[in-house]
């Protein structure tokens, strides 16, 4: 298609089945390229670049959707061809995915592994750049008693992470255990020697307390070479949950 549209000037110059909003019409939201999606926010190109050619350079200038979403207007404007209008409109269409995406499905969703704790997180924890961890609180049937609960930001650490305001998360949702979860900002889920003596220090907290620590989700990004964008620590065998 890029070498089409390329030979093309203006985008009603394009042949009609490349034309974004008919293609749009034609083939459905769900099937069309990035760059037509967000030419159809766009709606305008520049001189000599078409809506279609300025939202690829968008793309290519950002890397990837997840940097777009998370740029910031004045971002968009360093662009040649996007104003302050068009900045505020994109980004406010970011927003509102981003909204969307975490939204829940179901009041009180169940946690029946580490995948399903994993993909209430997955969207937001892409576009975070520093680490968030998050407690789950369950109860007998594994339903959420409240939505994932966000208890520090920053570089995570011993210091940071306290078994206190953990348990206290726990006491005050009155769950018979937890799941807890952090981001990898990286994408990278390999756990540090800090992941790990962190979950040890909860689970043992736990014991005292008589609530369960069913799990520790990192949430990253699939990277070639995983076989995963999240991984279990229970699953991977490095800390022993059972103790």
């Amino acid at each position: 298609m890029s070498d089409e549209i390329d030979k093309y000037y203006t985008t009603k110059e394009l042949p009609k089945r490349l034309q974004p909003r008919e293609m749009f019409d034609r083939i459905g939201a769900e099937h069309v390229p990035d760059e037509v999606l967000l030419a159809i926010l766009l709606r305008f190109g520049t001189k000599g670049h078409n809506v279609v050619d300025l939202s690829r350079q968008l793309i290519q200038h950002f890397g990837s959707l997840t940097s777009l979403v998370r740029a910031k207007p004045a971002e968009f404007r360093k662009l040649k061809g996007i104003g302050p209008t068009k900045a505020r409109e994109l980004k406010a269409a970011l927003e509102l995915a981003r909204r969307l995406s975490q939204e829940q499905v179901e009041e009180s969703p169940s946690i029946h592994g580490p995948e399903d704790a994993a993909r209430l997180l997955r969207e937001q924890a892409r576009e975070l750049e520093h680490e968030r961890f998050w407690v789950f609180p369950l109860d007998t049937r594994n339903k959420l008693k409240s939505q994932p609960i966000q208890i520090t930001q920053g570089l995570l650490n011993s210091s940071l992470v306290h078994a206190r305001e953990v348990f206290l998360v726990a006491i005050e949702c009155k769950a018979a255990a937890i799941l807890v979860a952090h981001n990898h900002p990286s994408g990278n889920t390999s756990p540090s020697p800090e992941d790990l003596k962190i979950t040890r220090d909860l689970i043992a907290a736990g014991k005292l307390l008589k609530i369960k620590i069913l799990d520790h989700v990192i949430v990253g990004q699939l990277r070639p070479g995983q076989a995963s964008y999240y991984l279990s620590l229970r699953e991977s065998g490095l800390v022993n949950f059972s103790e």
